[in-house]
């Protein structure tokens, strides 16, 4: 099991998401339509796992072949087959269970590319729901803190929360 650790925000998680964001663009070149960073190291303030989470955007998962595999090792980012997530696909750059950048593959405008934007943006926007969620992965952390598959799933209904009062107040999310 993988140790859960949060630490509070580092100013230099945008710096390391924009240099990823180069080259990650650059091996994707011919097929991705929109790089964003995601999770709570993308929220200014928020507290995170110290692990780097960048959303892709494809038309379809399909395109994304051997010569995109290859091109993405070669920065060092390992393709991580995850067939109970048909929506994705998922790359880790770093050691096994101690990866330092996640990137997440999507068909891009699809459901689970503007949940990711939703998400994001509702936490910037409301503070006190960002302060709710960074107290909420404490209590997590500390339950669950050599168990990341049940600290994830714990935050779940958090997560399903927060989308549907994203929804409410309308709007499409806004790129970066």
């Amino acid at each position: 099991m993988e140790q859960v650790v949060i630490t509070d925000h580092n100013p230099q998680w945008v710096r390391q998401y924009e240099q990823e964001r180069t080259a990650i663009a650059e091996a994707l070149a011919d097929i991705v339509q929109g790089i964003e960073h995601i999770g709570s190291t993308s929220v200014p303030g928020l507290a995170a796992k110290p692990v780097i989470d960048i959303m892709a955007g494809v038309e379809d998962l399909e395109k994304v072949n051997d010569r995109h595999l290859h091109l993405l090792e070669r920065i060092g980012y390992l393709f991580v087959p995850h067939p109970h997530f048909p929506e994705r696909l998922f790359f880790r750059r770093g050691e096994w269970r101690a990866g330092t950048h996640h990137l997440h593959v999507y068909r891009y405008q699809g459901k689970h590319w503007v949940d990711q934007l939703l998400f994001k943006q509702y936490l910037i926007r409301h503070p006190e729901a960002a302060a709710e969620y960074q107290s909420l992965k404490g209590r997590l952390a500390e339950r669950y803190q050599h168990d990341r598959v049940q600290y994830t799933e714990a935050k779940g209904p958090f997560i399903e929360e927060i989308l549907k009062r994203a929804r409410m107040e309308g709007g499409p999310p806004l790129a970066e």
